[in-house]
């Protein structure tokens, strides 16, 4: 302890170093509930000083030199702040601000953006709030699934339990962070619903690749969700109701004081209660057995300034039954603690997480042994931001983690693979980002060092990411790096819809010699999944409303570990002399993922277009030949525009149109009926019978049928003239509008189809208090 403290130190120290004259900071939040206000834009009048809030509503300006200014914060939907402030030469001015809810305003916006845009790299990154989340057609009421899955670069395998996959990386490699904790499954089994609240998301940065040094223990993805805090001035809540999903959210101080807030949020699906009356048509009128229930609760307690602490508990669980397939389920529950410290007179933030989560899943199949996995986890770790002059900052942090897994599954030939293990953790990362003075040049360095205790292994893990300003509306930009991670996930070739996804720590019964696609041995050391990334791209400002971003990308993953297929025979001393081909329990593979994104957004107060194509390829090497997994989607478009209109734009229409080419599936290339011999009595034709044996394509050579799909939303606001606080809004939706038949499984015995969801009209009512 006492080195920390020598440590944290020592960083506070520097700004005695860089400092030239004083310092602004604060924290900027809403006179509505008291929530943080992220990405606000905060200015010196009369200097070249700004700086963004994060997602704390947090902002810091070094180095202001001594005299009188006016300070103008400006955010969308919020009134402008102005206010008078003396700064003197190696002192701190904090400011604690309050914004009153106002108008769009259009103009501010895209001048800050341009702005913005010149100092940070923002490469394969989308950063987003929940009213970016509501501009997507939704089913029901608006969730962040629905976004995530119209991203570039995003695959989704289905709306029946489709898995998620990011620029050739599968589920197990997308790291998906709540206040910093990782939840280990964020989406439930119908593809609409996450299990996070909308209303409570203050920020979301979803990473498709290229991410900094701060992001550790995964190869390909990062999805980093931030929830504000409960309302500080009044109790509150919302409540949401459609055939789909209901949903209640509740808030308010606790005490006369009010510095300490609370916040509860509870969500359930209905649709197994209301698809047989409503969706008769529907998997022959049985309905959609589909059931999730999901807690959430925080209580925070404010400090002065921006400091405070926060607690909070969730509990997430999932049911599904697929027709004549397979049953499934799965909870998780957990809780923790995060806080922030702003020391007094330093450039220094500091946040701090204590976590724990438990997750399990189970899946159960006619005729094959039940499947499961568990995860229990824990976390400890501080991130420390520095500002420096000139918008160049320091951050860096560490942490520890805890893990215990079980798992046990069955290969091809129903030999049982299982493991249990327990893990440490440790990871410590630095990112220095530079701006030169005339901020044409960003550079952003780092790196991270990991530490794997279940296979004694530390990796440097080198990180880049820069921007260059070509002109004031073209910018060049490029990231990448090295990326590790310790947990596999395997997943059976029966399974007919690819939900089970168990995790364990880096395997240890694995061969020690993988063939690589040349021809030679490579040694294996560890168990561990390495991925290196490359991006470049480039920003395009076609007018001050359309912009046009352009990235082209590749990942190596150079060592992946997958479940034999091929396991005959145990792994022992009596089997000592077969390939460790027929007997290991996993297998190593590589791959590569190349691709690229184009995007066009166009932006109005009225009008929102974003018109995104992606194509990319996606292939495996097991040591033996390559083949495409199944979410090698080679194009994919999405197109997304929402309009306001009416009399004080209280009439919004939404619309989403998804096209993707065929996905990979393995083919049949012949059936033979297979003798079964009983006995050997003299009746022997009639006392024996035969069985129906496919024989399968070797890899994934056969292609689905193209997927597309069109959603709307029309959705109308109002609220009653004498209660302030009152607001109801009705959304109509139809998914599928021509009912498109996309494929989900087909019998291969009987031939029979089951599709992705029909058309199915939908409306929901939401009541804020």
């Amino acid at each position: 302890m006492r080195q920390l403290v020598l440590f944290i130190g020592f960083f506070i120290g520097l700004s005695s170093v860089f400092a030239q004259g004083g310092t602004v900071r604060g924290v900027v939040k809403s006179n509505e509930d008291g929530n943080a206000i992220p990405f606000a834009k905060v200015t010196i009048v009369g200097t070249d000083k700004f700086a963004p809030t994060d997602i704390d509503g947090l902002f810091s300006i070094p180095n202001v030199a001594p005299g009188k200014y006016t300070i103008k914060i400006t955010s969308s939907q919020f009134t402008e702040f102005t206010q008078e402030i003396e700064v003197f030469k190696d002192a701190t001015v904090d400011l604690e601000v309050e914004m009153k809810l106002g108008k769009w305003i259009d103009q501010v916006d895209i001048i800050w953006d341009d702005k913005e845009k010149f100092t940070d790299p923002d490469v394969s990154v989308d950063k987003i709030t929940n009213a970016d989340i509501k501009k997507i057609p939704s089913t029901g009421l608006p969730d962040i699934a629905t976004y995530f899955q119209s991203m570039p670069g995003v695959i989704s395998t289905g709306d029946q339990g489709g898995q998620v996959y990011v620029r050739g990386g599968t589920p197990i490699q997308n790291k998906v962070l709540l206040d910093g904790m990782t939840v280990y499954n964020p989406f439930h089994s119908i593809g609409f619903y996450s299990v996070f609240e909308t209303e409570l998301i203050r920020s979301a940065d979803i990473y498709t690749g290229g991410f900094g040094a701060k992001y550790g223990g995964r190869i390909s993805s990062i999805m980093d969700i931030s929830y504000r805090d409960g309302n500080t001035k009044r109790f509150a809540g919302t409540v949401g109701l459609s055939p789909f999903v209901s949903q209640i959210m509740l808030e308010g101080p606790l005490g006369k004081a009010k510095n300490v807030s609370y916040v509860f949020t509870g969500k359930a699906s209905l649709l197994e209660q209301t698809s047989k009356a409503l969706y008769p048509y529907i998997n022959d009128g049985e309905g959609l057995p589909f059931n999730f229930y999901d807690y959430y609760g925080k209580v925070t307690v404010h400090g002065d300034q921006a400091n405070k602490v926060s607690f909070f508990g969730f509990s997430f669980n999932d049911q599904v039954t697929y027709q004549a397939i397979s049953n499934l389920k799965w909870n998780s529950y957990g809780g923790g603690s995060n806080f922030i410290f702003v020391p007094n007179n330093s450039e220094l933030f500091m946040k701090g997480r204590l976590n724990f989560s438990r997750y399990d899943i189970l899946l159960q199949e006619e005729n094959i042994q039940d499947r499961t996995s568990g995860i229990l986890g824990g976390e400890m770790a501080f991130d420390f931001t520095y500002h420096l002059p000139g918008k160049s900052k320091l951050e860096y942090g560490f942490g520890f983690n805890y893990f215990e897994t079980k798992f046990k599954t069955f290969n091809e030939v129903n030999r049982a693979i299982e493991q249990n293990n327990s893990s440490i953790e440790g990871g410590f990362y630095l990112t220095y980002r530079h701006v030169t003075a005339n901020r044409r040049l960003v550079i952003e360095p780092g790196f991270r060092i990991q530490g794997y205790g279940s296979v004694g292994t530390v990796t440097i893990e080198p990180r880049f990411s820069g921007k260059y300003n070509i002109t004031d509306e073209i910018r060049f930009k490029v990231a990448g790096g090295y990326y590790t991670q310790n947990f596999t996930s395997t997943t059976s070739d029966k399974d007919v819809v690819n939900l089970f996804y168990g995790f364990l720590t880096a395997p240890e019964n694995y061969p020690t010699n993988f063939v690589q696609p040349d021809g030679t041995s490579k040694v294996v050391n560890n168990g561990l999944q390495k991925a290196w990334h490359a991006i470049t791209g480039l920003e395009v400002d076609l007018s001050k409303k359309l912009k046009l971003n352009v990235e082209v990308y590749y990942k190596w993953f150079s060592q992946m570990t997958n479940v034999n297929p091929n396991k005959l025979y145990d792994d022992n001393i009596a089997n000592f002399e077969i390939d460790d081909a027929l007997k290991k329990n996993f297998i190593m593979e590589s791959g590569t993922a190349l691709g690229g994104d184009i995007v066009f957004t166009y932006t109005t107060k009225k009008f929102y277009l974003w018109a995104v194509y992606a194509i990319g390829k996606v292939d495996r090497w097991n040591g033996f030949e390559y083949y495409a997994p199944v979410f090698d989607r080679r194009h994919n478009v999405n197109l997304i525009a929402t309009y306001n209109f009416g009399k004080n734009e209280t009439w919004e229409i939404t619309t989403r149109w998804n096209l993707g080419s065929g996905l990979p599936f393995k083919q049949t290339n012949g059936v033979y009926e297979k003798p079964v011999i009983n006995n050997t009595s003299d009746d022997y034709w009639n006392s024996n019978s035969t069985e129906l044996t496919f024989i399968y394509d070797d890899q994934n050579n056969g292609r689905l049928p193209t997927y597309h799909r069109l959603d709307v939303n029309v959705k109308k606001s109002f609220a009653p003239e004498k209660h302030k606080n009152l607001k109801f809004e009705i959304i109509g939706g139809i998914t599928n509008v021509y009912s498109r038949k996309n494929i989900f499984y087909v019998n291969r015995v009987t031939n029979q189809k089951v599709y992705q969801l029909p058309i199915m009209p939908s409306l929901a009512l939401t009541m804020k208090f």
